[in-house]
């Protein structure tokens, strides 16, 4: 099996650490390709900087149709919708999946993000996905995406200090780490502060193992049916739909 994890902006830097996340929970025989695109922001944090990932997330999945599945490794899921309507394997975004996995384990989720402007497209997501009963607050850290590896006592400090007012405040008893860039802090955290932290890089690449495993592809009718056949103009005539 060949999953794909595709980092949505350009850091190569953040996307090693995902790929390093995926490959520690697959199963033997499971091969990760992390990527991200050439073009498009080095972080992503809020809806001004998910509009301009999309493009490139939606070419590296183009580049890479043999996989089985895709993983969108961004917590805000940019551009997922339009991921399953341009291919026909399961596509996973990191947030819907540790939105999911979360509401497994507990009857009431908490998610650690990085700033305050991100928090807006988080709420909406889980609204959409049908969870916004069963989380019980989405706090920040306030640390840009870039920085969280700056200062790693920092990053661990923050954090530690949001699940720890999440569980007395809002009465959490799971989290979600808002973030792909803190993907490899999960276990750590999870042993540190007593409840499950659920990383949503490993949540999306094990189902994205369940869902090959069972046979199971996205819908091709309604939403999810392929573009139609239409010519776009300037820098996105490469985007121009061939219908399916």
């Amino acid at each position: 099996m060949k999953i794909v994890v595709v980092n949505p902006n350009t850091t190569a830097a953040m996307t090693e650490g995902i790929g390093r996340a995926a490959r520690a929970v697959v199963a033997a025989g499971t091969e990760i390709v992390a990527v991200n695109p050439a073009d498009g922001p080095a972080s992503i944090e809020g809806w001004y900087d998910e509009v301009f990932s999309v493009p490139g997330l939606l070419a590296e999945i183009a580049a890479h149709p043999e996989a089985d599945g895709y993983v969108v490794a961004c917590f805000d899921d940019p551009g997922l919708d339009a991921a399953r309507s341009v291919t026909d394997r399961p596509v996973i975004g990191i947030g819907e999946a540790g939105y999911h996995v979360a509401s497994l384990v507990s009857g009431r989720f908490g998610v650690i993000t990085t700033l305050a402007r991100s928090i807006g497209a988080l709420e909406t997501n889980l609204l959409k996905y049908g969870l916004d009963r069963r989380c019980c607050g989405v706090r920040a850290v306030d640390l840009p995406v870039l920085a969280l590896h700056d200062d790693p006592e920092l990053t661990r400090a923050r954090l530690g200090a949001g699940i720890e007012a999440a569980k007395a405040e809002d009465r959490a008893e799971a989290i979600v780490l808002g973030c792909a860039g803190m993907a490899e802090l999960a276990a750590d955290l999870t042993a540190a502060h007593g409840l499950p932290v659920i990383d949503g890089v490993a949540a999306a690449v094990k189902l994205i193992e369940g869902l090959v495993g069972l046979g199971v592809r996205n819908s091709r009718i309604g939403g999810y049916a392929p573009p139609l056949a239409k010519p776009y103009a300037g820098a996105f005539a490469r985007f121009a739909p061939k219908g399916g």
